[in-house]
């Protein structure tokens, strides 16, 4: 399983706020089905990578569709083929099993 974090800014939109552009965003990731985690710096993605690449290339359209004249996109995929229990969950419990320790 792939997760993948995206992080999608509209520029040139003369607002300070990008929050309405972030939402649509969110939309576009919860219309696919495929599981996510909204944070303050982003979103995080979990599933098969084409399904993912899918999702961000719609993502990634959705400001321009706003009227955001350019759109800048930051991707970071994590692709572990070694487990079957890699996902954003088993990533974040790992971690925090450690610092029980």
């Amino acid at each position: 399983m792939v997760v993948a974090e995206i992080s999608v800014t509209p520029l040139g939109t003369g607002e300070a706020g990008v929050s309405k552009y972030v939402a649509r965003c969110v939309q576009v990731v919860q219309a696919s089905g495929l599981d996510y985690q909204l944070t303050p710096m982003g979103t995080v993605i979990e599933g098969d990578l084409s399904r993912i690449l899918e999702v961000i290339g719609k993502m990634h359209e959705a400001p321009f569709s706003m009227g955001a004249p350019r759109v800048s996109t930051l991707v970071k995929i994590d692709d572990r083929r070694d487990r079957e229990d890699h996902s954003m969950l088993e990533k974040v419990r790992s971690v925090e099993r450690k610092l029980d320790k």
